[in-house]
This record gives C-alpha cells, sequence and structure tokens, in this order.
C-alpha cells in the first residue's frame, strides 16, 4: 500500500570536528550538513545530506545542495503518491548530477518506509548478511609523521580492523614505508582522493613493496580508462571511488579492469536504490565492496551501518564510532565499536537511533519546512 508524503524540512547543521582532518584537497574543520527530515502518516524520515562545504571531492557542496532540494528535487517528491521508497529515484533521475542532494532525499523516504513497516532500515533494503559490521578508520593527513603513527596506534588500540590513511604527493610513500616499519603487519591501505596523475605512475608503482590493502582513487575523480592503464602496472589492488558514481560507471570500470575493489559511498551515488545496484554489479564480477564515509553525523552513519549488512561488503569500511568525529552527535545513543571493532546492528523500526532533538536545535542555523 502507498504513501504520500505530505511535508518535507531541510535543516542545516554547523559541527565543530574534535580533531581537523585534512586530504589531498585540504583541511577541514567542522562540518556543515544538511538534515531532510520527510513526514506521512505521523511518522518521521530521515535522511543526510553527505556533501563537503566546498565543491572539492565532486561538484557538489552544501550552499547549492540546499537549492537543488529546494527547487527542483522536493518538488518532485512532495505529494506525491507512492507506492514505495523505491519510487523515489526515478523521480529524481531527470536530474543531471547532484546525486548527493537527491541521495539525502531518498535515504529519508527509505528510512520513513522502514518505520511504517515497523521493520529496521537495513531489513527494508534487503541487508541483514551480518549482525555486526567490521569496521576501518579514515586518517587525514597530519602535520608530522610521529603524529600519524600515535593516531593508527590509538586506532589500534581501540579495536579497529583496518587503517587507512591519506596520501598525496610529498606524502606518501616515505611516510607508508615509516608507517610500515612501526606497523608491519597491520591491514593498510592509502587513499588519494585523486591527487595523482598516470605519469606519476612510477611513484604509485613504489608502494607495491608494502603490502597495501589497496590504493583508493590514485587519479582523475571522473577517469576510468587511466585508472585501467594504471591498474595493469600495478600489483596492489585499486579502489575506485569518485569515477564510481552509477551502477553503468561499475560496469565499466570492472569490464576494463580499471580496479580489484569499489567503495560505495551512499551519497555519491544517489542513494540506498544506487548503492544496492553498484553493489549487486560488483557480486556479479566477484569484486568486493565496502562502505566509504564523509564525515557524516549520526543520521548518515546509521544509514551506512545499514548498508554495510548487504551481502557483498565482505571489507572493513569507514563507519565508525561518534566519538571519534564529535564531542556530541545528533542521535541517541550515538555509534559505538566493540573491542573487537564492529558495530552491533540495531533491531529498533527505521536507522535504529532516536534523534536528540535538544541538541538538534543547537547546531541547526537554518531551517525550511515545504507542504
Amino acid at each position: 500500500m502507498g504513501f504520500r508524503i505530505d511535508k518535507i524540512t531541510l535543516r542545516r547543521l554547523r559541527m565543530p570536528l574534535v580533531h581537523f582532518f585534512e586530504t589531498s584537497f585540504g583541511r577541514t574543520y567542522e562540518r556543515e550538513i544538511i538534515l531532510v527530515e520527510v513526514s506521512a502518516e505521523g511518522l518521521a524520515g530521515w535522511g543526510e545530506v553527505t556533501c563537503g562545504e566546498g565543491p572539492f571531492y565532486n561538484e557538489e557542496w552544501t550552499g547549492a545542495a540546499w537549492l537543488l532540494l529546494k527547487d527542483f528535487a522536493i518538488p518532485r517528491v512532495l505529494g506525491r503518491e507512492l507506492d514505495g521508497a523505491g519510487a523515489v529515484a526515478p523521480l529524481l533521475d531527470p536530474i543531471r548530477g547532484h546525486l548527493m542532494a537527491r541521495g539525502g532525499l531518498e535515504a529519508a523516504v527509505w528510512d520513513l518506509e522502514a518505520r511504517r513497516n515497523g521493520v529496521p532500515l537495513w531489513k527494508q533494503i534487503g541487508g541483514g548478511a551480518r549482525r555486526e559490521i567490521p569496521c576501518g578508520v579514515s586518517i587525514g593527513i597530519q602535520d608530522s609523521v610521529d603524529q600519524l603513527l600515535g593516531k593508527i596506534d590509538h586506532e589500534l588500540k581501540a579495536g579497529y580492523q583496518r587503517i587507512k590513511m591519506k596520501i598525496k604527493p610529498g606524502w606518501d610513500v616515505d611516510v607508508i614505508a615509516q608507517v610500515r616499519r612501526r606497523f608491519p603487519e597491520i591491514l593498510l591501505m592509502a587513499d588519494a582522493n585523486s591527487a595523482y596523475t598516470l605519469a606519476e605512475a612510477p611513484r604509485l608503482e613504489a608502494l607495491d613493496e608494502f603490502n597495501l590493502m589497496m590504493i583508493e582513487q590514485p587519479l582523475g575523480h571522473d577517469e576510468i580508462i587511466d585508472h585501467a592503464e594504471l591498474q595493469a602496472r600495478l600489483k596492489t589492488p585499486i579502489c575506485l571511488d569518485e569515477c564510481i558514481r552509477s551502477a553503468h560507471h561499475a560496469e565499466q570500470a570492472l569490464r576494463m579492469k580499471a580496479g580489484r575493489i569499489i567503495n560505495i559511498k551512499l551519497g555519491r551515488v544517489g542513494g540506498f536504490a544506487g548503492a544496492r545496484a553498484v553493489h549487486d554489479v560488483a557480486q556479479r564480477h566477484g569484486v568486493p565492496v565496502w562502505c566509504g564515509g564523509m564525515l557524516e553525523a549520526g543520521v548518515g552513519r546509521a544509514h551506512n551501518i545499514a548498508l554495510a549488512t548487504l551481502p557483498n561488503f565482505i571489507l572493513p569500511g569507514d563507519v565508525s564510532a561518534s566519538k571519534r568525529y564529535w564531542k556530541r552527535d545528533i542521535i541517541s545513543p550515538e555509534v559505538e565499536t566493540t573491542p573487537h571493532g564492529t558495530i552491533a546492528i540495531r533491531d529498533e523500526p527505521g536507522f535504529g537511533y532516536e534523534i536528540d532533538h535538544t541538541f538538534l536545535s543547537t547546531v541547526t542555523n537554518a531551517q525550511e519546512s515545504f507542504a
């Protein structure tokens, strides 16, 4: 039986990070986050728009996402009779790009549908392959190698199963060599966020000696062909991130042998429908996937937990405890990890946590409702 969305509310949050997070394209001290609340039949579902504050990871940023939702995405969904959450993505498909904005709205409707059906979100999306998801951490570029080594040691003692370190030209081979000398046996990967070109392939080939799990998105954010050429030269698997925005991109990349692993980020592929489609393509090709992160607050983090219960998410993802990023999160209870580096999934309806409305109101600096 279908339902009709009768109200949609956008909130723009500002939340300072516990510690700065630096990638090849810059350093972040606080996050601006858009939450999407969709209402129907007295129930509310929640989604998070995961784009950054500037158009550097991809072309999206919070200011543009707000306008895109307000002027184009929300009018296509509000007041519509929906057969289910799966109907949202086709309604938004005529909008070119802006997948993170679209994905925040789409994910909110999935959460609403799960609550309406009285089931956890992971079950609503077809997940549930595991009761605990394996967790890794993503560690940004630091001010010194000693600082990086200290952070890695701290996260390993917290139980995390895999360490991802950000790299860029000048912070790569020598730094990874020092990490490997200190931690010779850990599961270690490097994430370049498109910081290199094919001309720098010899520098990336030098990473083969360090027994990395993968090198994530070393080349251009929209480049599949050059990744195929680079992968042929590397022993280390390439993990594709930014350049995989759809199941079609995944199919093309895997047919071309452009990578051996795919990172699925819910926002980057437009929500749960897109994420499941990429997951299924990779599974058919025998290629593992894992869940990437975008410095999400609690809503997006809970959605990632649900996503990571799909069967082909067999590698530790970037989903970690709330306290790694926030002094206080917007959900209750906050996301916590077990001593052995996992997060237990929850069985409450929807994404499994409560919104901390009191704290949410203190970090909200803009709000607009549509009915």
